[in-house]
């Protein structure tokens, strides 16, 4: 596999995918792959990608953050996610707003738009928690709750009103605390201190954005997350080929790395098992569909997510797999579109490697 994923990833970065990338595979408990290619940017003097390279993680954050936040206060009793989500933030409290769930936010099922930039001055140049939240509950749903599956990042914005008001901790406290220490998730963060001036070697930026402050060195690329604090639901993270190599490892077995118990086996099986026979949605996880970033060989019973920056995580429990792929596909030459490819191409090469199992064709079948 070594080679033929070496050639794989160095074409891909050739073709402009991103200037760099960095790569984690694991299988069985035993990190077999991790490394890093490329370098941090375009810039000649650019240093090179290694696997403790930061990448904004973009919708990662979702999964990684928001939702193994909201399974560890289900499990402790704390969240019910069959209760309106009015019950835990009565901010909500438009008539149409009065049918969402919990459960319809995870499932991207709730009604609400995908996406509007509230931050911007035609849309009132949103700032903080409070201004999103009244915005969010003024704007119309675009569908009735429960009735379609459309993927929006207000829905994560929301979870984390619900996980913030349960715990009375600020999002990022919570994870931090909860999570990525307990898990020794060492560069794992909202908001990396950028002054710290080794830690900001290793972040890979992304864009220019004047409005702030110029180029995007630890400073989160989506801008609602942005106008929110750098702390959201939706958007925000930064972390490691290294750290997310632990984080897939503890979710394979089955809520428990290095002897810390954070979830049971059963709560991860049922929160990232597909909710219903139309839409490919898990309890905020996504599951393979024909031409997903998946590839061709994941089974059905797979979990995963991307990220607009060009991350992604895809964990196979039947095989016992799981791939990092860290990018930053946004940079000073645009947004590439190439990183589609090299994602399923990255987890197709994984699948064939796996010589104890059938290699199955799951898009073929579908």
């Amino acid at each position: 596999m070594p080679a033929r994923l070496d050639s794989i990833i160095r074409v891909g970065l050739a073709e402009g995918a991103a200037p760099g990338a960095a790569v984690a595979v694991g299988r069985y408990g035993r990190l077999v792959y991790i490394r890093g290619y490329g370098t941090l940017d375009y810039a000649s003097d650019a240093p090179p990608v290694t696997p403790t390279t930061i990448y904004d993680l973009a919708s990662l954050t979702k999964v990684i953050a928001t939702t193994t936040s909201a399974m560890i206060l289900e499990e402790a009793g704390k969240l019910d996610i069959d209760k309106p989500v009015a019950f835990y933030v009565p901010e909500l409290n438009a008539p149409d707003k009065a049918g969402i769930t919990v459960r319809m936010l995870l499932t991207h099922s709730g009604g609400l738009e995908a996406y509007a930039p509230l931050y911007s001055a035609a849309n009132g140049s949103l700032r903080g928690r409070a201004e999103y939240l009244a915005a969010i509950n003024q704007r119309p749903l675009q569908y009735p709750p429960g009735t379609q599956t459309v993927y929006s990042d207000w829905d994560m914005v929301l979870m984390q009103a619900v996980i913030e008001r349960i715990t009375g901790m600020s999002l990022d406290q919570y994870a931090d605390g909860h999570i990525f220490r307990q898990l020794g998730m060492i560069d794992t963060r909202f908001r990396p201190d950028t002054n710290d001036r080794a830690l900001r070697a290793r972040i890979a930026p992304t864009t220019q954005d004047s409005l702030r402050g110029g180029r995007l060195r630890g400073t989160v690329h989506d801008a609602n997350a942005w106008a929110l604090g750098g702390v959201s639901g939706h958007a925000g993270l930064f972390s490691t080929a290294r750290d997310l190599a632990i984080f897939a490892q503890f979710l394979l077995d089955g809520g428990t790395f290095d002897q810390v118990r954070i979830l049971s086996p059963q709560t991860i099986a049922r929160w990232t098992s597909r909710q219903n026979v139309v839409g490919s949605r898990a309890l905020g996880w996504d599951t393979p569909t024909p031409g997903s970033s998946a590839g061709q060989y994941f089974s059905p019973r797979s979990f995963g997510h991307t990220g607009y920056t060009g991350t992604s995580l895809w964990i196979d429990p039947e095989k016992g797999v799981f791939v990092v792929l860290l990018m930053n596909r946004v940079t000073l030459r645009g947004e590439a579109t190439r990183h589609a490819q090299l994602r399923r191409d990255v987890a197709d090469e994984v699948e064939r490697a796996v010589l104890d199992a059938p290699l199955v064709n799951w898009e073929s079948l579908k």
